[in-house]
């Protein structure tokens, strides 16, 4: 086994109970209210805690020192790895005390509205005048989710580079906590990324599986490890040296040996954990497969509709040959759903009756792309009908869209998308509205982490 091994560093991740930041404001000519420079001696306090943390930690902000009654815009800023600005902001008004909390306070306007702690996070988009389409990815996840928050006088709405906020904080959220070992899969032709918890271990583990975005996707797999389980991010659509025609059951048969074999993880507490692609091949490889035989397994968004029980390439030939059943809207999007719904395989669904572990389906009732709620209905008859009902949970979130993430990631209802089977680039829309999405996405990573800690028993 090739183990490139690397281990966070502690001393660059410790977390903080909190950064207090003051700033003295000097009078300008340019300020947008009387009150703001008739304080504008005065200190400002802005309060972050934890200043760095997971992503899936909630943080705290609050202004003080202002004036009361005072309109104030809060502000977050992102730079992508991609080089793209993301940004999200909210409307306040400071109480009698001159005080704003996240936590407590009500965002009148902005990105988002209402009480919401996390607003800043969820709410981000492209802003004006980026590139179209665009997917916030986490890469290189030795590297922190860097975010400035700022606030500033008045309500705005634009404009935000133009201006100097009189304070500014930074706050880092790691996909990865101190301790967590990376090591890199090469082995019987299997690519992939083994995360391992801190400590001698065993731990209970988890094989991932992403959907049809190809590469390696890392960080859900370091969230995971950050979590106390070995999680093993696996490379399926063209991996090193391996054309989609190699890319069988048996190959992910050979991954999930390799994640069993590993002497850091507990041999028989293993899990499958597969989003859209990944959920089909999990349910098939669960359903079919003699090798793997998980004590549970979650699928995020979809389907037995696809049955995956050759090769990959002749998985994409069977969706090709049906692709005047794609439906592209006015705005130019692809939505998927109906090619699926339309595929001539009610006869050769995946027999989920044949199920015999935990299965937890995780699904958003707006998906554009897989028909996932539909999909839920007919496999809870099945395994009714088979006897295997108990087994089955089903998590069905009202507005929320396909690409259901780890807490607080930006919702994204369409973006540009690479085609496996054409190779052509497209708009695909994903589904979703913003709120509601942000509210799946939290409690339906809880409710994933609870599920496996459940069902592996060495938690």
């Amino acid at each position: 086994m090739g183990e490139d091994a690397t281990t966070t560093n502690a001393s660059n991740l410790t977390h903080q109970d909190d950064i207090l930041r003051w700033i003295k404001l000097g009078v300008t000519s340019h300020s947008s209210s009387e009150a703001w420079d008739a304080y504008s001696f005065e200190t400002l306090l802005e309060c972050l805690k934890p200043i760095r943390g997971l992503v899936d930690e909630k943080f705290q902000i609050i202004v003080m020192n202002l004036p009361p009654n005072q309109k104030v815009t809060l502000h977050s800023l992102h730079q992508s790895e991609d080089k793209d600005f993301w940004e999200a902001f909210g409307h306040y008004i400071s109480d009698e005390h001159g005080s704003v909390t996240g936590d407590k306070d009500e965002s009148f306007g902005g990105t988002y509205e209402g009480i919401e702690p996390m607003g800043l996070m969820w709410s981000m988009r492209p802003i004006a005048g980026s590139r179209h389409g665009l997917r916030l990815h986490k890469r290189d996840i030795f590297t922190p989710v860097a975010v400035q928050i700022s606030v500033y006088s008045g309500h705005l709405f634009h404009g935000f580079s133009q201006q100097t906020p009189p304070v500014t904080s930074v706050i880092e959220r790691w996909y990865i906590a101190p301790g967590v070992k990376r090591v890199s899969i090469k082995e019987k032709e299997v690519r992939g990324t083994l995360f391992l918890p801190p400590g001698p271990g065993p731990y209970p583990g988890v094989l991932d599986l992403w959907g049809t975005g190809g590469g390696l996707v890392e960080y859900r797999s370091a969230l995971l490890a950050s979590h106390g389980f070995a999680s093993m991010a696996l490379e399926f659509l063209t991996p090193e040296n391996l054309r989609l025609e190699d890319i069988d059951a048996s190959y992910f048969e050979k991954a999930y040996h390799i994640l069993k074999s590993h002497p850091a993880v507990q041999w028989d507490q293993l899990a499958v954990l597969g989003q859209s692609l990944g959920s089909v091949i999990t349910l098939s490889m669960v359903a079919y497969a003699r090798v793997i035989k998980p004590q549970c397994c979650v699928c995020i968004s979809g389907s037995h509709l696809m049955p995956f029980d050759k090769s990959l390439s002749e998985f994409f030939e069977k969706i090709e040959k049906h692709a005047d059943k794609l439906y592209v809207n006015e705005d130019n999007q692809v939505i998927c759903r109906d090619l699926i719904l339309s595929l001539p395989c009610q006869i050769l669904k995946v027999d989920v009756g044949g199920i015999k572990c935990p299965l937890l389906l995780v699904n958003g009732d707006d998906d554009q792309m897989v028909p996932s709620v539909e999909s839920a209905e007919d496999m809870e008859m099945m395994m009714e009908k088979a006897g295997n009902r108990h087994l089955l949970e089903i998590l069905t979130y009202p507005d929320a869209g396909h690409l259901i993430e780890p807490p607080y990631s930006p919702h994204f209802c369409a973006t540009n998308f690479d085609q496996q089977w054409t190779k052509e680039r497209i708009v695909m829309l994903w589904g979703g509205q913003t709120k509601p999405h942000a509210y799946a996405q939290e409690d339906a990573w809880k409710k994933i982490l609870a599920f496996l800690r459940q069902h592996l028993s060495a938690m």
